[in-house]
């Protein structure tokens, strides 16, 4: 199993960086940069790839709204460029809070202009003219479309790296699940409760499988959960209190009332109740409330908190549900500590 870890979009990005070697050296795998309304993730991961020798350096994600199909293959092209050919590219539908809120563009149809900007960077990679007629993209764009007619197909200047770069879909809902089965190289949820898995996204993964070309691989499962390795009750009680404020922010906060993705999956993980009083005292301002209305079960189960045992265990029940890559924030208390719990984590997922 592979071990990757976020890394903040919103401060400690640089000290992170500067410190990245050591956790090279204690085996992490992935490094992920999220985007949100924050600093670009494209400038981040750059400064990475030069900071970086063995590690992969991934988007996690990037929406498919913000920039166009052609800048985001030209991207991932010039990423797996600087980096050698250690580059992921996430992308995703973001939510329309972000994307008509700070980008001013329609949430429209995100599983179709996902799958076919995914096609058009296959296309640009393999040093192809770009030529796509689809739904929700045209190139060239013709008079029929709004274009002057003048258009050319095109084919990238730069011979890349690579012509198939891996492409992980972010997503949670049933038809997404169901097509980064079927079209990607991975696929990330925003939470993962292995026990519950099974039944809240097996059923979507096998349709996708079952018409996955072969070409592809096996997909790349990528779950995100939390780290701490803590030898005492007041350490893991702190952990899990991050875990807590962590998930009451998404739960609780990311999406309106009524359209929050994560408090619906939530409620599908079997904590319905408690994810509608989550979203509840969040939005009316109470959020030390609604931290401590996050049950302890899910702050546990979506997270690796405990002694090595503990850990070990949660990371074989992870492994069962068809986990292949796990992408863990550390909640531990300074860098040295954190370098340490990767350490640890990593001789046990071995």
């Amino acid at each position: 199993m592979r071990i990757g870890m976020p890394l903040s979009y919103s401060g400690g990005f640089k000290e992170t960086v500067g410190r990245i070697r050591e956790y090279e050296a204690v085996g992490v795998d992935v490094l992920f940069v999220p985007e949100a309304y924050s600093y670009d993730a494209v400038s981040l991961l750059g400064y990475l790839a030069a900071s970086t020798e063995r590690i992969t350096i991934a988007s996690s994600i990037l929406n498919v709204y913000s920039r166009t199909p052609a800048l985001i293959a030209m991207t991932a092209a010039g990423l797996d460029y600087v980096s050698e050919g250690r580059f992921m590219l996430g992308i995703g539908a973001s939510g329309p809070q972000v994307v008509e809120g700070f980008h001013g563009v329609p949430y429209r149809a995100p599983l179709g202009r996902a799958l076919e900007v995914t096609q058009i960077c296959r296309t640009l990679w393999r040093r192809e003219a770009l030529e796509h007629d689809g739904e929700h993209f045209q190139l060239p764009l013709g008079p029929e479309r709004g274009g002057s007619g003048l258009g050319k197909p095109l084919k990238i200047i730069n011979r890349p790296v690579r012509e198939r770069i891996p492409i992980m879909l972010g997503g949670i809902g049933d038809r997404a699940v169901a097509m980064a089965a079927e079209h990607f190289e991975a696929w990330q949820p925003m939470f993962f409760l292995p026990e519950v898995a099974d039944p809240v996204f097996g059923p979507h993964l096998r349709k996708g499988s079952a018409r996955r070309d072969p070409a592809l691989g096996p997909l790349d499962v990528i779950a995100q959960s939390y780290l701490a390795v803590v030898e005492t009750e007041e350490e893991e009680k702190a952990a899990l209190r991050q875990v807590r404020e962590h998930l009451a922010l998404y739960i609780g906060g990311m999406g309106a009332r009524g359209k929050n993705f994560y408090t619906t999956l939530v409620s599908r993980f079997g904590f319905a109740d408690e994810a509608t009083r989550v979203q509840e005292l969040y939005l009316a301002g109470r959020r030390e409330e609604a931290i401590d209305a996050v049950p302890e079960a899910l702050a546990r189960g979506l997270s690796l908190i405990g002694n090595p045992d503990r850990l070990g265990e949660r990371i074989h029940a992870f492994s069962r549900a068809g986990v292949t890559t796990l992408n863990l924030r550390s909640v531990a208390p300074g860098h040295t500590r954190q370098v340490h719990d990767y350490a640890i984590v990593r001789k046990l997922a071995d």
